[in-house]
């Protein structure tokens, strides 16, 4: 949001919604009764058929300073559009800058042309241009906005979009909030890149130390030699951590404290977006367990956790009943442990919840190598590893950087273009949809993980796959390079073909060390977790270290979608594709 200044009409009004806000939004759909962000406005919303948007410059202030951002109407984020299910809307996006600019529906079932990304589905937003969005509205949930063009999206251009269904919701609630987690530094996300491009581990501030491993939080000495022998570094979970980042609760950091009112027995419902350009986060709310109702913007069957991991571009609903009259706190930690935000649930504004100590950063394992379960914690040398069914003995450990696993048999990955930007392929990936995500393996409380999702209707599409496609996530981390099956996007690769209403499984295979937001435009798919017949249906999903996912696409949108990591500055930097569906006569 653009920085609040105080004067004492804001505060006469401030107090008069402390007292008596609760009383007057029990005249209010469930909706409406949303709570405020401290003393500043909430976040403005927009509805009906007909809805303007202004792309534009704004100032933004966190942590006592004020910066430069790029917002929609005059504030970042952007208004809350709120759309039904059946409706036919019509969003008149001007832009008001001095470069091209565009907004994609993030989640949205539109015609592609209606898509929002310039060079793919429409030339882009020209500066002084209107361009005017028109589509039907054909679903209901949780979605978002945000640019695709010029990494505007990182400066602040992003909003949420929820859409009320044609019917009765099958999630009950009394009262909603919208919650969009974001990251922002005041550095531009272009010097961003160019430092990681000079120095892969440029923000990572917390390498392992002397003083760790005599504490016993960091690895043995033999660990240590081993991870330097390959030129990997345990500690390289996040590209850019909280040494940069300001993280965020609509607009406002820990110290703005966002505030979420309820009152207490009421089932409240929180609508948490991942608008982060870089961060995925660990959510939970501290003495308050989260019954999680949607994924995506899709209804799921409920299931009670005490914390999640959300990536990039995510969305999840869950609902929350707090019985005690007293302030809980919102937590999104950062999953390197660099930062968090902490925002509060209370039922009166002025009330702060406590804000917890952020815990011990992980570390990586071998698992995110690649290397499935093997145990290294024992030596330090891996020359002397009998590796006789082939898969480790291609390793060359002299490429130095993170090159010290390539894996030189072409039979393995055959579509993998081998070259200076690819590291590593990963020895033995395995499906870790079924695993507590990074950081969250040792918490001793409820983690929810892919396979505890299961899709609350029956899968639409009952038809087996008729072919699959690998496709390998591939990188060189040191000279932050990134890619799919070795090919950046500016290396004119071809489309990813699907002929119109084919059935097809992707196999997603992470040879990297980081997790990857993989966001299909257009589609949502099958996630398979080995709950048949109600597999979770999404959008977005993220693909741990070394592991590998499998989705199902009925391809049912015709025309040309994008495909990408969601981590910004990945996709930036050449992890991107375009996925074209045709009918069969125009594919041949």
């Amino acid at each position: 949001m653009p920085a609040i200044s105080l004067d004492r009409r804001t505060l006469i009004r401030s107090a008069a919604l402390g007292c008596g806000g609760l009383a007057m939004s029990t005249a209010l759909p469930a909706w409406a009764r949303r709570g405020t962000p401290g003393l500043a406005a909430p976040m403005a919303s927009a509805s009906g058929e007909e809805i303007a948007l202004s792309i534009g410059h704004a100032m933004i202030g966190v942590g006592g300073r004020e910066g430069h951002a790029i917002g929609i109407n005059g504030g970042t984020p952007g208004p809350i559009i709120r759309l039904k299910e059946g409706q036919k809307v019509r969003l008149a996006v001007t832009n008001t800058l001095a470069e091209e600019s565009s907004i994609h529906w993030h989640g949205m079932l539109v015609p592609f042309q209606m898509d929002g990304v310039p060079g793919v589905s429409f030339p882009g937003i020209e500066p002084g241009a209107t361009y005017s969005y028109e589509f039907d509205v054909r679903q209901s949930g949780t979605y978002w906005y945000h640019s695709h063009s010029a990494m505007q999206e990182a400066m602040g251009l992003y909003g949420a979009i929820v859409v009320d269904p044609a019917g009765p919701d099958p999630v009950a609630y009394d009262r909603e909030h919208v919650i969009l987690l974001a990251d922002w530094s005041f550095t531009h996300p272009h010097t961003l890149l160019r430092k990681l491009k000079a120095q892969g581990g440029y923000f990572n501030m917390q390498k392992q130390t002397l003083a760790g491993r005599l504490a016993g939080k960091d690895q043995s000495p033999a660990e240590r030699r081993m991870w330097a022998g390959m030129r990997m570094d345990p500690t390289d979970i996040s590209d850019v951590t909280g040494s940069t980042y300001h993280f965020l609760v609509n607009g406002h950091d820990t110290a703005a404290n966002w505030t979420g009112l309820f009152t207490p027995g009421e089932r409240v419902r929180l609508r948490i977006i991942n608008a982060s350009a870089m961060t995925n986060f660990n959510v939970r709310i501290p003495g308050l367990p989260m019954t999680v109702v949607a994924a995506d913007g899709q209804n799921v069957q409920p299931v009670e956790t005490d914390e999640f991991q959300i990536a990039i571009a995510e969305t999840y609903d869950v609902i929350v009943q707090p019985s005690s009259d007293q302030a809980y706190g919102f937590i999104a930690e950062g999953i390197d442990r660099s930062g968090q935000v902490r925002a509060t649930l209370a039922p009166r504004l002025g009330m702060v919840a406590p804000i917890p100590a952020i815990r011990e950063r992980p570390l990586l394992t071998m698992k995110d190598m690649g290397m499935g379960d093997m145990d290294m914690s024992g030596g330090g040398d891996m020359a002397g590893m009998d590796m006789s069914g082939g898969d480790m003995a291609g390793m060359d450990h002299g490429a130095g950087g993170h090159g010290a696993m390539n894996m030189r048999d072409p039979s393995v990955a055959p579509q993998v273009k081998m070259g200076p930007g690819v590291a590593t392929l990963s020895p033995m990936p395995t499906d870790r949809t079924g695993e507590r995500p990074t950081g969250l393996e040792k918490v001793d409380h409820r983690v929810l993980t892919y396979r505890d999702l299961k899709s609350l209707a029956p899968n639409a599409d009952t038809r087996a796959p008729s072919r699959e496609i690998d496709l390998h996530l591939t990188a060189n981390m040191e000279r932050y390079m990134w890619s799919f099956d070795g090919q950046k996007f500016s290396e004119n690769t071809e489309p990813i073909p699907f002929r119109h209403m084919e059935r097809v499984r992707v196999n997603l295979i992470n040879d990297t060390m980081m997790p990857h937001p993989i966001h299909l435009h257009g589609h949502f798919f099958e996630v398979v977790t080995g709950n048949p017949g109600h597999h979770p249906v999404k959008h977005t999903v993220n693909v741990l270290p070394g592991g590998k996912v499998s989705f199902d696409l009925t391809a049912d949108a015709l025309g040309d979608w994008a495909f990408h990591c969601h981590m910004l500055l990945h996709m930036m930097s050449g992890m991107f594709r375009v996925v074209t569906v045709r009918h069969e006569e125009d594919a041949a």
